[in-house]
């Protein structure tokens, strides 16, 4: 069994280490090199202040019980399952207060202070200089530039002094260099109305019709959690966008994370094209559906803490988490692919879905080259990865469907095999192939389902006051957990971590329409993948029928093959840990938590004791 886990550290140092003394230790998987084309041009203000997360590790499990995997949890169906509480998670691998307690005196021997804690997520928010962080963790900051702009950077890894090794797993926020990309693509050419769009669109329930998606069901008693790193939203766009469409405009919250908020930038071709995309989509599916938006910066640290807001939400409680940014896996830290894959481990056990864009960029994932790329976090094994497919309709149906592939002046829909998570035991029986990558490395495959995303044959949205049509795996996405939504109203029950029943009985019972025809080579230079019968790395099971997968997920079916994941432990790999036995679970389908939650949980950033955990901060 796979287990929670960072990887062992490199041989190799940064700058950092040459300078420091020998009894610090590197945290495992924090090494780092700047970007491509980027260059120091000088360096930070020392007096700046910034904030820096650290995730520590879970705290250690009692001896003498008999756990429960999350991929035994998997293999159930949705009405079966038991999850855990926010509370109960938080209780079993929360962060150990002894080991709070030890990151709080580091802090104030550095000139430090914690500033915040979400002891369900194992992270703590510490403020400071950057001088003091500099001295702290024994790093070197820089300014970089890069074609994309500036950013306050470091190379090699982070250094933790002894008492802190092994207990820190992961620091956030010492570099601020963008983390990841929106993976929408604006039809061009448009004149501004849809009536004037050249080609095909579709509104959203346009393509929820096509897909087949359950009647009777608008997600009502649901919450769609989106993340968002930039740009922002009007509630006048959305209100006259769900005139039109003749739906009722569902309920639509913002919530800041580390510094980010809803702050529309009044250009449709900038992040607001995303945050109108995956609104819109996810509100027209299933209206009766709160949406609640996570902004955050988009750096790791934003990232990270969003998606562990979402999922630690106690006061929304969204039951399903739509991801439209990623970047290649190669473009991340160790402990960043750790520590995401944590959280979404955690998701899973509480009964939330993730649902992530596998990018925009075919084969190569928009890396130049000749190797190819997955995008991550799609390429978690415990988030559903959604690819992109061109569709063609007649009569109000679907009369034939491809993979998604413009070319290099265009987009490809992202998928491949991973170059970091192994392949999961629930992907198995699903023939993935080796990957065309030298070494021909076997690893977890993506995507796992698929649906238009061509913007040629796109969504219908309005952004900034513009009517316009979008495409992109960033509009799957939010399909998906508008679908997740529907399916979840109809069950009672949270569906959860999918994926060990989608590949055990769902797919291959006929719950998607398999795409046959098409790859994701979009430049020619990587060798890419084929669309083939049943699975394959660019289209996945293929697109859904939402009523067939409704029906698989009620109907009695065979046990699936078990995921090989986990639950979060230490270990090695992706996935893996086990639940001691004995814990309270929040019931079929989840259900509220139990009275007398601790308020450390309730939200993100709690604002502790300052006489615990250290001196006022001098201004």
């Amino acid at each position: 069994m796979t287990r929670f886990a960072s990887p062992k550290a490199s041989r190799g140092s940064g700058s950092g280490a040459r300078k420091s003394r020998p009894r610090y230790r590197p945290v495992p998987g924090s090494e780092i090199e700047p970007l491509a084309r980027a260059n120091i041009v000088g360096r930070p203000n020392p007096l700046r202040r910034i904030e820096v997360t650290l995730l520590l590790r879970p705290r250690p499990q009692p001896a003498g019980k008999r756990p429960a995997s999350l991929d035994d949890l998997g293999a159930q169906l949705p009405q079966e399952r038991r999850y855990l509480t926010r509370d109960a998670l938080a209780s079993a691998y929360g962060a150990d207060r002894a080991e709070v307690l030890k990151v709080a005196r580091f802090a104030r021997r550095h000139g430090l202070r914690i500033v915040g804690q979400n002891r369900a997520a194992r992270t703590v928010h510490l403020a400071g200089t950057i001088a003091n962080f500099s001295r702290a963790f024994h790093v070197n900051l820089s300014i970089y530039g890069y074609p994309g702009g500036f950013y306050r950077g470091r190379t090699g890894p982070v250094l933790v002094p002894p008492i802190l090794d092994g207990v820190v797993q992961g620091v956030f926020g010492l570099d601020n260099r963008p983390a990841a990309k929106p993976h929408f693509r604006r039809k061009w050419h448009l004149g501004g109305a849809w009536s004037h769009a050249q080609g095909v669109s579709y509104t959203p329930p346009d393509v929820a019709k096509l897909y087949n998606f359950p009647s009777g069901a608008d997600g009502q008693g649901q919450c769609i959690g989106i993340i968002e790193l930039g740009g922002g939203y009007t509630v006048s766009d959305l209100n006259v966008y769900f005139q039109k469409l003749g739906i009722s405009m569902p309920q639509v919250i913002s919530v800041p994370v580390n510094g980010g908020g809803n702050l529309p930038t009044g250009s449709p071709n900038g992040p607001d094209g995303e945050v109108m995309l995956d609104i819109e989509v996810a509100g027209a599916v299933a209206p009766g559906a709160k949406i609640v938006v996570y902004f955050a910066p988009n750096t790791n640290q934003g990232f990270l803490r969003a998606i562990n807001r979402a999922v630690h939400d106690t006061v929304n409680r969204p039951s399903v988490i739509s991801i439209s940014w990623g970047g290649p896996e190669s473009s991340w830290t160790q402990q960043s692919l750790n520590a995401f894959n944590q959280a979404f481990q955690a998701a899973g056990l509480i009964g939330v879905s993730v649902c992530a864009a596998a990018g925009d960029g075919g084969s190569s994932d928009g890396v130049p080259g000749r190797t190819a790329h997955v995008d991550f976090p799609a390429s978690s094994p415990y988030v559903l990865a959604c690819g992109g497919t061109h569709l063609e309709t007649s009569g109000g149906s679907i009369s034939a469907e491809s993979v998604w592939n413009d070319g290099p002046l265009g987009g490809a829909g992202g998928g491949g095999i991973s170059d970091y998570f192994a392949l999961p035991a629930w992907q198995g029986k699903a023939a993935v192939p080796a990957s065309v990558n030298p070494g021909g490395r076997t690893g977890r495959g993506l995507p796992d389902i698929a649906a238009d995303a061509d913007e040629n044959t796109g969504y219908q949205v309005r952004v900034d006051g513009v009517d316009t049509v979008i495409g992109g795996t960033s509009a799957v996405a939010p399909l998906s957990a508008g679908l997740i939504a529907l399916l979840n109203e109809k069950l009672g029950a949270p569906v959860g971590y999918l994926n060990p029943l989608l590949y055990g009985t769902l797919a291959p019972g006929g719950a998607f329409h398999d795409i046959t025809k098409g790859n994701n080579d979009m430049t020619g230079l990587v060798g890419g993948y084929n669309a083939a019968p049943r699975w394959d790395p660019c289209s996945g099971w293929g697109s859904p029928d939402g009523s067939a997968i409704l029906s698989g997920l009620q109907k009695p079916q065979k046990t699936p093959v078990r995921s090989g994941g986990g639950v979060p432990s230490v270990g090695a790999g992706p996935g893996g840990g086990a639940l001691p036995a004995g814990l309270p679970a929040a019931g079929p389908g989840g259900g509220a938590p139990p009275a007398g939650l601790a308020a450390a949980l309730e939200k993100d950033d709690e604002w502790p004791d300052k006489k615990q955990f250290g001196p006022p901060e001098k201004k």
